[in-house]
């Protein structure tokens, strides 16, 4: 039986590790694990939907200006003059966010059924812990050694061959729990010439549009629950305000930090939780 406890503790791993490149969905598989669910329960499943989009509210409202500038509802510049210099400088707009989030996507829509018989257990999450900070230590070696021109300090200065990039080697993350979404699109944008900071602010901003379209997916797919009034309206609302703030805090504070921050450091993290669930849970 789920107790508010659970839904206080997913809540804040939810948040903490939603935009983080630890993988909050082995995080949220790890913790079931230890909460002694197995197999999640149906209720369970439903509840996380709610807090992923609790997660994806609180990105929005960070990211909101650059959303409505990407939508075209932004103010509009004014152009005077014929010289170059008076033309509005290259911005994201939605072809990059396009590029960014249809390879990604279309490969997690595919291999769906795949991801959720083979992925969702805790073996394939620990290999993933340590492969995806395998893959974002050599990258930021690569990447601090001078071998990569970085041609990208902003947002508004990817490309599209970066933006595309991003969202092809972003796929290994679709299909493998643990891996990180969010640490395989910063990686990917550091390999591609991105600055660290744009790479981040590109991971958070197209993690808008796919955790809305899988929370959507998700939604769907367990309506009858939400139907059925099998789960406590209480629990449902404990775990989004939680995850909503602590998600937001999240984001706001690593955005600050960022620069003293090394993609190491998260490796690092990845490497010792996996070490620990094994010697610990799993032996």
């Amino acid at each position: 039986m789920l107790h508010w406890f659970d839904s206080v503790i997913l809540g804040i791993i939810e948040g903490l590790t939603e935009f983080l490149p630890v993988s909050s969905t082995g995080h949220m598989i790890l913790t079931n694990k230890l909460l002694g669910y197995e197999e999640a329960p149906e209720q369970l499943k439903t509840f996380e939907i709610v807090i992923q989009f609790a997660a994806i509210l609180a990105i929005a409202i960070v990211y909101r200006h650059k959303i409505f500038q990407v939508l075209g509802l932004g103010k509009k510049e004014s152009v005077k003059g014929l010289s170059v210099e008076s033309f509005p400088k290259r911005r994201l707009n939605l072809i990059h966010v396009m590029l960014g989030i249809v390879p990604p996507m279309a490969v997690a829509f595919l291999f769906r059924h795949y991801i959720k018989e083979i992925g969702f257990h805790t073996a394939p999450v620990l290999w993933a812990l340590v492969v995806g900070g395998i893959y974002m230590w050599i990258t930021e070696i690569l990447y601090d050694s001078g071998k990569i021109k970085r041609t990208a300090e902003t947002m508004d200065d990817i490309t599209y061959r970066q933006a595309l990039l991003i969202g092809v080697l972003q796929c290994v993350s679709a299909i493998w729990p643990g891996f990180s979404r969010s640490g395989s699109t910063i990686a990917a944008g550091m390999l591609g010439g991105v600055s660290y900071r744009a790479s981040a602010d590109f991971s958070f901003f197209i993690a808008i549009p796919i955790m809305t379209a899988a929370t959507c997916y998700e939604l769907v797919s367990n309506l009858d629950q939400f139907r059925s009034g099998n789960i406590d309206i209480g629990f449902l609302l404990t775990g989004f305000i939680i995850s909503f703030f602590v998600a937001w805090i999240v984001v706001v504070a690593f955005l600050r930090i960022l620069k003293k921050i090394k993609l190491k450091y998260f490796a690092w993290y990845r490497f010792a939780l996996a070490a620990l669930f094994y010697l610990f849970v799993m032996s």
